[in-house]
């Protein structure tokens, strides 16, 4: 048998062999192969039960940044209990005296595997989550190969120095990753506040707003300087740059700055919060949102406006809706002097009630505000409690009904009339009797 297969193939076929009786059909392989199977095992028994708990865990929270983390976790949880387990006998190999190549190259796999399922479920940029992929495989086949430490060292040894400090491009690595993920869980951490900020009813909406936005810019902050100290930068090192962006802020970002402050003052005065129904150069709308830098206003017509937060300080608003949801409504109308002023007002008191947003308290009321050219004017007036629905439709609605009333029982609306005296109408005969006989001539 052996003569039928050529000598190169021979020595191959012998090689593979003996590299299978040294590094594979050994105790302690066969000892790993048999760790993993249990683990394995170990897994599918234990896994149920730590799923329960988790899900237990997840059911009571509302849904949100904590919520989608806890199922992600329950997602995960048998990978992360072999990850652990993995880990904890690699440990026992190494204390042992044996190498464990099969329970590191099985670690980085699940770990891989882990990774990936997490940033697919929690980042929602799909092209971040494929960086966070790939950064994962490279870091896995790194480990296989066992270039981890070579690799790191080389990065490290890539470095320039800037004074008293040492920048390498390892440093950058970790100092990027780590920033990316502290301000990840500070933006998590401050949605998971504004949520529970959000259905604290003590506080007004305002101040929801406000504390929802200290409690955003206090963890970022936390984030930026803890990311810089974990990777050894002294923060004093800022003092001068902080400096020049005083300088930078004072000149260029006037407006920038002017718009943050005022939304600070908006929100601690309470002047304008959201919900409020405001009126700003010819703009009329409800407040959706208080951000930074901008106001949200909706009109009735689907129009969303962004008002910079400095025009609502320096500029007349009008809140409709400031103290109370109470607004009066205004409808003119001039009636004919042959008609009854007593019938009409009763019959424009009538039209008010008759619209389901008028409000029966504060009662509708209808006044005789003068007398005109041609007609007797009068004044309906009528109160509403929900401005954000909007006004012109409700006024309509009324003048609608109040049209009807007055045709029904002969209420006149007439039109304006002019009355054209001449003074010297001889003049103007002789004029026109002249320009039709050189008509005629012609």
């Amino acid at each position: 048998m052996q003569s039928l297969i050529p000598i190169d193939w021979q020595n191959v076929l012998h090689q593979g062999i003996d590299w299978l009786h040294s590094y594979v059909l050994v105790p302690a392989f066969l000892a790993q192969v048999v760790c993993v199977l249990a683990l394995l095992l170990a897994m599918r028994l234990v896994a149920p039960m730590l799923q329960r708990l988790l899900l237990s865990l997840a059911a009571p929270l509302a849904v949100g940044p904590l919520h989608l983390i806890m199922l992600a976790l329950v997602r995960v949880a048998r990978w992360l209990l072999l990850l652990l387990l993995l880990w904890f006998a690699g440990v026992a190999f190494n204390e042992t005296g044996h190498r464990a190549d099969l329970l590191r190259l099985t670690e980085s796999l699940v770990l891989v595997w882990v990774l990936i399922r997490l940033s697919s479920m929690l980042v929602r940029d799909e092209r971040l989550a494929r960086a966070v992929a790939i950064l994962a495989w490279v870091i896995a086949a790194l480990n296989i190969a066992g270039l981890i430490n070579p690799v790191v060292g080389l990065l490290d040894a890539m470095a320039v120095p800037i004074g008293n400090f040492r920048l390498s491009v390892l440093l950058v690595l970790k100092g990027g990753i780590t920033l990316a993920i502290f301000i990840w869980l500070a933006n998590a951490v401050a949605r998971m506040a504004d949520q529970r900020l959000r259905v604290f009813t003590p506080l007004t909406p305002a101040v929801q707003v406000l504390a929802s936005k200290l409690v955003r810019m206090t963890l970022l902050t936390l984030a930026v300087v803890l990311a810089l100290g974990s990777i050894g930068i002294d923060l004093t090192a800022f003092a001068v740059f902080s400096g020049a962006i005083g300088v930078g802020v004072g000149f260029g970002l006037q407006k920038v700055v002017s718009n943050l402050v005022s939304g600070v003052i908006l929100l601690m005065d309470r002047s304008i919060k959201p919900g409020d129904v405001i009126e700003i150069d010819s703009t009329y709308g409800s407040v959706i949102a208080l951000n930074a830098r901008y106001a949200s206003v909706e009109t009735r017509d689907g129009k969303e406006y962004l008002i910079p937060n400095e025009d609502l300080i320096t500029q007349r608003v009008t809140n409709w809706s400031f103290s109370s949801d109470l607004i009066r409504l205004h409808v003119k109308v001039g009636i004919s002097y042959d008609s009854d002023p007593h019938e009409a007002i009763r019959l424009a008191l009538e039209a008010a009630r008759d619209v389901p947003r008028v409000l029966k308290e504060p009662a509708p009321n209808c006044l005789l505000v003068g007398f005109g050219d041609s007609t007797i004017d009068l004044e309906l007036r009528f109160w509403i409690r929900d401005p954000a629905n909007g006004t012109a439709n409700v006024r309509s609605e009324v003048m609608l009904n109040l049209w009807d009333l007055y045709q029904e029982h002969g209420i006149e609306l007439p039109a304006p009339q002019r009355e054209v005296r001449l003074r010297n109408p001889e003049a103007l005969v002789r004029a026109l009797s002249g320009q039709q006989s050189s008509h005629m001539s012609c």
